[in-house]
């Protein structure tokens, strides 16, 4: 069965991988990810920063968060509806929609049933969502 995948901005597809095929089964656990590893990937990219949110982690750039850690278990990582929907049809044993309110404002990642190449898709995705145009440029 093939995966559904949504283009973004710069023509990947949310959860391709370089290499893989587009027929390729969906992501299953093959190497959990640690929170420390979550945090590492979140701060990996520019300007992005971590703050205290409610007691939480959050990753922000610009000032937007794109991620929290909600617990030692679980990163939200803040994408379009689109990209959460695609998420969670993609691996739905890892991933799963988070609602405020009415809508759909993240995608619930079980950091035990992910890999690190897929958070990192996801992580990339919503850190484009937030920047500033600025840090767009060379991307």
């Amino acid at each position: 069965m093939r995966r559904k995948v949504v283009p973004t901005p710069q023509g990947r597809r949310m959860g391709e991988r370089v290499g893989m095929s587009p027929d390729a089964p969906p992501i299953h656990c093959r190497v959990a990810v640690s929170t420390d590893e979550a945090r590492s990937l979140a701060l990996s990219f520019p300007e992005a920063v971590e703050l205290d949110h409610h007691g939480r982690p959050s990753f922000r750039v610009g000032g937007k968060i794109f991620a929290t850690i909600w617990n030692e278990h679980r990163m939200n990582v803040m994408l379009a509806e689109d990209g959460i929907r695609t998420a969670v049809e993609g691996a739905p044993d890892a991933c799963e929609e988070v609602w405020w309110g009415k809508r759909r404002t993240a995608v619930g990642v079980t950091l035990a049933r992910t890999d690190r190449d897929f958070l990192a898709d996801l992580l990339t995705d919503a850190w484009e969502h937030k920047a500033p145009k600025r840090l767009l440029g060379d991307r």
